[in-house]
């Protein structure tokens, strides 16, 4: 023990290094003024009812040419989404305008005469300020419109002679603005026109993100069992939308994450430091393939082709830690979600059904209800959708006001022989947890029931603290085939620690582990876990992820040496 804190003091500078000089490289490129594109993370204490659209990537950047013009489509159209325009029926309904100017009296005559301007429904133009000479030239150019519509229809008769004169005396008066604003909108709809010629699709946005990943681990026995590596994943996901309230996901993945061994020296304890994957040395595959759509207004269901797993429509009630797999979360899969949201995947449906805003203990805000079969697409004997390995999930949602949440599931599963317990869908491959608690029988097939508990409470702007525990129940078919696991853990974060968006995160727990289930072997030791980092958001499209992982009784035996893994984790989104 002592040579392992030696050796991770030792090492201590050198990570330290490493992110600051990854720091001042990054901070040095200019900030983005991209909108964020990944945002959920307080929204899991007021919206836990609502499903995730599963941010589980992020996309395509537009090309150096066109950023201005995107940047500058992007914030009229927003502008337009938040403010509903209606008509007014007088001038005076702006209550920023100041009625004491003669123009104001003039432009009033015209609204009324007229109906020629749009504006607010809150009864402002712009906010709370005094009306600019531009945004009146905006109004002045709207009644000109009016009237010279009203010309070109033969209704010239509708257009009194003192109309005309004052509108001539407004142009006179305010002749550089309307110029200006004009040529403005003139600009504006010719690189509209370009952006429509050149976008990638009327239905379809790119959303992107790329991980790399500087990691090692530490101690007497991981120590000599790894050596320091460079990692990355790349995701590319399509995301398309065919009525405005559904949306298609097609993701594009790419990785190159192998495991690490922290465990006994046959390396039976694999861990996976970090959410990013192995897609067979960077080839690229569709590894998501999912819709969402509403079923009317309280209802949204989610149907996936392959890749499907529980966080893409339970909510997993972990702020901050969670990613859905994704890149700016916690450094750890165990850390990121409750481990019974790992029991099972691949393909099936799900729905969730909201109870609008109810608040209750006793009540539900929302249920979710779901089936993942892990062999969808192999049609031989014990395979299939519903003759291979499976999960079917219930989830009980409770939004107990902005700050705290609750969620209480359950899921059983099938496994064949010679699975794992937490697959998420891969059947053979576990994802989280010691061998112990995964191992099924080689021999013989199981069923699973899992029962869990996920919580988070949100005490202030500035601080989030979450858990969770779960019990699994495994049966199997044969004789000595059954055993039970448990997890637990808990965690703290603080946002927005030292600058906007970032986060400081703590969490500690115990990773699923069976105890005796080998009679006769040193096993009865709880794995635990405990990792802190802290994300650096250099801008809106880059953050820089420090951590370290500090592993006791990995392969739940004492036996084995205590393991400390270091990650510096960069990631883009764009």
């Amino acid at each position: 023990m002592s040579n392992l804190l030696w050796k991770s003091l030792m090492a201590s500078p050198a990570v330290l290094g490493a992110t600051l000089l990854f720091s001042a490289t990054a901070i040095a490129a200019p900030n983005s003024t991209t909108p964020e594109t990944v945002q959920t993370e307080q929204a899991q204490f007021t919206a836990v009812s609502e499903i995730s659209s599963q941010p589980k990537v992020v996309a395509q950047a537009a090309p150096a040419q066109s950023t201005e013009v995107l940047q500058q489509v992007s914030q009229y159209s927003n502008s337009e989404r938040q403010n509903s325009i209606s008509q007014v029926t007088s001038v005076s309904q702006f209550s920023d305008v100041q009625p004491t100017d003669w123009a104001f009296q003039a432009l009033q005559s015209l609204v009324e005469r007229y109906g020629c301007i749009a504006g607010y429904p809150n009864g402002t133009y712009r906010g709370n300020r005094a009306l600019t000479r531009y945004e009146f030239a905006a109004g002045l150019n709207a009644c000109l419109d009016r009237v010279n519509e009203l010309i070109a229809t033969a209704t010239a008769d509708l257009v009194t002679k003192e109309d005309l004169a004052t509108l001539q005396r407004l142009q006179e008066e305010f002749s550089a603005e309307l110029a200006t604003l004009r040529g403005r909108v003139d600009a504006l709809e010719a690189r509209t026109a370009e952006l429509e010629a050149n976008q990638f699709s009327t239905t379809t946005k790119l959303v992107g993100e790329a991980i790399f990943a500087l990691t090692d681990a530490f101690g007497d026995q991981a120590g000599d069992d790894n050596n320091t590596v460079f990692q990355n994943r790349v995701r590319l996901d399509l995301q398309t939308s065919f009525t405005g309230r559904d949306v298609l996901h097609t993701r594009l993945a790419s990785g190159n994450a192998e495991r690490l061994n922290v465990g006994d020296p046959t390396g039976a304890e694999a861990f996976q430091t970090f959410n990013i994957g192995n897609t067979g040395n960077n080839n690229v595959e569709v590894d998501w393939l999912a819709y969402y759509f509403p079923l009317g207004d309280a209802a949204r269901v989610y149907v996936a082709a392959t890749g499907g797993i529980w966080s893409d429509v339970a909510a997993t009630v972990n702020p901050y830690f969670e990613d859905f797999d994704g890149g700016n979360g916690a450094l750890s899969t165990f850390a990121s979600e409750n481990p019974i949201f790992r029991v099972g995947g691949g393909a099936g449906a799900a729905v969730n059904f909201g109870f609008g805003n109810q608040r209750s203990f006793l009540l539900p805000s929302s249920v979710t209800i779901g089936y993942l079969g892990s062999e969808p697409n192999d049609p031989g004997i014990g395979s299939g959708i519903f003759n291979g390995n499976y999960a079917a999930l219930g989830q009980l949602n409770f939004n107990l006001g902005d700050r705290l949440a609750l969620a209480a599931t359950y899921v059983h599963g099938y496994h064949g022989a010679g699975g794992v317990l937490f697959d998420q869908g891969s059947v053979t491959s576990p994802v989280v947890g010691t061998s112990q608690a995964n191992t099924l029988s080689a021999l013989n097939a199981s069923s699973s029931n899992s029962y869990g508990i996920s919580a988070a409470f949100r005490p202030s702007d500035r601080l989030s603290i979450s858990g969770f525990v779960s019990y699994h129940d495994v049966t199997g078919f044969g004789s000595d085939d059954d055993y039970e696991a448990w997890s637990y853990g808990a965690g703290v974060t603080l946002p927005d620690l030292g600058k906007k968006g970032n986060v400081l995160g703590i969490f500690g727990g115990a990773q699923p582990y069976a105890l005796n289930k080998v009679a006769g072997v040193n096993d009865s030791d709880i794995p635990w876990h405990i990792e802190g980092f802290y994300k650096y958001r250099v801008n809106d499209n880059i953050s820089i992820t420090p951590g370290v992982i500090y592993l006791l009784n990995p392969g739940q035996s004492s036996d084995n040496d205590d393991a400390i893994v270091g990650t510096l984790r960069t990631t883009f989104t764009f």
